[in-house]
């Protein structure tokens, strides 16, 4: 019995060596990866944080709201630039990604699995709008981002504000509630056991090759434009906290978006869709062409041979999109 019992100390011990070799690695990394990609603009106080975000031009104002395991350099590595010459434009990162907070109020420990839902999202955020000055805004979002520029939307039917909005744009955006469950890295790293173990050796171990792979999937079946990879910051996504929030995000995010889907009936707010027929990541069929049934005044631009960055892909008609938004709402 003394062999085995020093057997399982040993193994123990080597255990926990183990994942304090793996935390301290991944937290080296993450401090690498902050060194490298700073914040790019300023910080505004909200309720239980802060919200990082980027503004930049003149005009009626734009919000861009970026997807699942990004940042705000989504939109300033070239989009926002197409923009800025007529729209006071402001990127902002969501919760718990990026340079902002997660929202007050959701656990956030290694077992916890409580995600920051669209409808928490978009209230922090509208906070945030507010607080610097933004008033009758197009809200855009890619991805993800979609999703909580609806529940932006769904936020103004209820509450006489001057950040509510004024018209959606949708670019390949979360929309309606999709059959079956969720990609199995969802499940893992949004569960306690992610949280615990394979969080922390993604962050610590990931090649950067699975980093450039990762990349060039999102976009296929298109490429990424030059460059596009070098700037991103994909390193800030990697960070152990950062992952926990954008899984726990995207895992639990399904009932909320059953919640918002049975409002938009109500919505009467101009509503611009660009979306990739070769989309893999959010259908076109399950989102768009779904939530065009419900919502009478939804345009859709449709794709042909375009995946799941169509801003990137055809950026004409992403800012094409904004404009006829902009000019439906009276901006």
């Amino acid at each position: 019995m003394s062999w085995i019992k020093l057997a399982l100390k040993t193994l123990t011990v080597v255990i926990g060596l183990g994942a304090l070799a793996t935390g301290l690695t991944a937290q080296y990394r993450a401090s690498q990866a902050e060194t490298a990609f700073p914040p790019l603009g300023q910080f505004v106080d909200v309720t239980g944080g802060q919200v990082h975000y980027v503004q930049q031009g003149s005009g009626p104002h734009l919000i861009l709201l970026h997807g699942a395991g990004g940042n705000l350099r989504e939109f300033t590595f070239d989009l926002m630039g197409r923009l800025s010459d007529r729209y006071t434009v402001t990127a902002f990162d969501r919760p718990g990604l990026g340079y902002t907070d997660r929202v007050p109020g959701v656990a956030k420990g290694l077992t916890a699995t409580e995600g920051d839902s669209p409808q928490a999202q978009a209230a922090m955020l509208r906070e945030a709008a507010a607080k610097i000055g933004i008033t009758d805004p197009i809200v855009a979002g890619h991805s993800f981002g979609g999703i909580v520029s609806y529940a932006w939307a769904v936020a103004g039917l209820d509450e006489d504000s001057p950040v509510n909005a004024k018209a959606v744009v949708s670019f390949a955006g979360v929309t309606m509630p999709w059959p079956g469950d969720l990609d199995r890295y969802y499940q893992v790293n949004g569960s306690a056991f992610g949280g615990v173990v394979t969080i922390p050796a993604i962050s610590a171990f990931v090649p950067p090759s699975v980093v450039d792979s990762s990349i060039a999937a999102t976009f296929a079946p298109q490429s990424p434009p030059d460059g596009y990879a070098d700037y991103i910051g994909a390193g800030l996504t990697l960070r152990p906290d950062s992952m926990r929030a954008n899984a726990r995000q995207v895992n639990t995010s399904r009932p909320h978006v059953v919640e918002l889907s049975q409002r938009y009936p109500e919505l009467t707010l101009p509503i611009e869709i660009v979306h990739g027929e070769e989309d893999k990541t959010v259908p076109i069929h399950i989102h768009a062409e779904e939530i065009e049934k419900i919502v009478p005044q939804v345009n859709t631009v449709r794709l042909p041979g375009v995946g799941h960055m169509p801003h990137h892909a055809d950026p004409d008609a992403a800012v094409a999109a904004i404009d006829r938004a902009a000019q439906k709402a009276g901006l």
